[in-house]
């Protein structure tokens, strides 16, 4: 539903020229109250116009909730390692406290009981001495010993214990923090649907203005392009063009859906490189390079705040996924203002 257009020059040249903000991402919180406010004379194809211009606009919103959402979700993954982790080391650490809990006992009992008797009757009537002596030093050491490690093992528990609970406190802001995003999500989509009925409410001819206007025109058979910029790059590329076709999904990173920055992570992946989440990320994974030196495997973020990416794979376009309810495909390079050339 995003307005992408062919750039006026073919490949990277003057993509600025040809670049159109289209927003990829959810949904219109304020387009119905936009058109309730046009004023009742105005014409049919600003109404459009604006309608497609709202709702352009949401898409980029939608996104950037989309890529926090992402953010979050990845930081609540860390998060609940390392609460497991924490766990783990706490339930060996109590483990090992009961353990020597029970060789304490066991020697506590033994004092006990010899304790009933005077030490030095016990001396007297022992019938090897020296035997009795060397046994009650062994014992003080290894009662003192046994004494010394669990009082370190407790100290261990206790900071165990801390750690484990700032670990859970952390991951329960961040699951306050992701289940907030998703109710924008949720707001956002709602909202956006109103402004599909809105669309659908439009005559014929500027539904299919619309319709023209949001399909892209790039295609994959222009020929060779430039080399990818390594193996691993080419790789990526191929990953990449291999989705196309699949559907835009909701913080997904394949293989059957993806978002914008789920696509480029999951491409790279098939190659053997890590990538972060989000696209913000995932803008430094690299060096950055001048957009006329571009090469396929390239990973291009758009918008001041980066908030979409796709994968350039030569002859002026980039594969991406667009925006929920378009699936993955390609698109000019210059479709949107460009952030940055990042080749991984």
């Amino acid at each position: 539903m995003a307005s992408h257009r062919r750039p006026s020059q073919s490949g990277l040249a003057g993509f600025d020229r040809g670049a159109r903000v289209t927003a990829l991402s959810a949904a219109a919180a304020t387009a119905a109250a936009a058109l309730a406010a046009t004023p009742a004379g105005a014409e049919p194809h600003d109404t459009a116009r604006d309608t497609r211009a709202e709702v352009d606009r949401l898409y980029a919103e939608a996104e950037r909730a989309t890529e926090a959402y992402n953010k979050a979700d990845e930081h609540a993954g860390t998060l609940r390692r390392q609460v497991a982790q924490a766990r783990d080391s706490v339930a060996r650490g109590q483990e090992r406290i009961n353990t020597m809990r029970g060789a304490l006992g066991t020697l506590a009992g033994a004092q006990y009981r010899s304790g009933g008797i005077d030490p030095t009757l016990a001396l007297v009537l022992s019938e090897d001495p020296d035997s009795y002596l060397d046994k009650a030093t062994t014992l003080d050491r290894i009662s003192a010993r046994h004494v010394g490690e669990l009082a370190e093992l407790q100290g261990a528990q206790r900071e165990l214990a801390r750690q484990r609970a700032e670990a859970t406190r952390k991951l329960a802001e961040l699951e306050k923090s992701r289940a907030a995003v998703t109710r924008h999500k949720r707001s956002v989509e709602r909202k956006l649907a109103k402004a599909q009925r809105l669309l659908n409410s439009l005559p014929s001819q500027e539904r299919a203005d619309h319709d023209r206007a949001s399909r892209s025109e790039a295609r994959p058979d222009q020929g060779p392009g430039p080399a990818a910029s390594s193996g691993r790059a080419a790789s990526a590329v191929s990953a990449a063009r291999q989705a196309v076709g699949r559907p835009y999904v909701w913080g997904a990173n394949g293989p059957s859906g993806f978002d914008c920055s789920g696509l480029t992570q999951w491409a790279y992946a098939q190659a053997g490189v890590g990538l972060p989440r989000t696209s913000q990320a995932q803008r430094h994974a690299g060096r950055h390079v001048s957009v006329d030196q571009a090469q396929p495997g390239d990973l291009v973020t758009y918008r001041g705040d980066a908030s979409h990416i796709g994968m350039y794979v030569g002859n002026g376009q980039v594969v991406h996924a667009p925006y929920p309810g378009a699936a993955v495909r390609y698109d000019p390079v210059g479709m949107m203002p460009i952030n940055s050339v990042t080749r991984v």
